[in-house]
């Protein structure tokens, strides 16, 4: 059987008078997540009807290349920024590929 894949879906919520700063925190973390270890797939979506909604679509080799990502010096660091930003906590979910 083939090893599967993590998938990650997380949703951050800017508040309305703070779209613009959110999404360049959350640019910044493009580069650098994209050049780690077991980063398959990183994409930041913005919905377009509801421009304070920002969505991460990811792909990792395992659990373990994500944990790594998770503690990263520059995950932290973004994470660090959130505050003031956001409505509420971001929602992340993992995910395995069924179909």
């Amino acid at each position: 059987m083939t090893k599967q894949t993590i998938r990650v879906i997380a949703r951050f919520i800017a508040l309305p008078n703070k779209v613009e700063e959110l999404k360049a925190v959350l640019l910044e973390l493009i580069e650098p997540t994209r050049q780690e270890a077991g980063a398959i797939k990183y994409e930041l979506l913005q919905n377009q009807s509801d421009p304070t909604d920002f969505t991460f679509i990811e792909e990792w080799t395992s659990d373990q290349a994500l944990n790594t990502h998770l503690d990263s010096p520059h995950l932290q660091a973004g994470v660090g920024k959130l505050e003031g930003l956001v409505t509420a906590a971001p929602d992340v979910r993992r995910y395995h590929l069924l179909a």
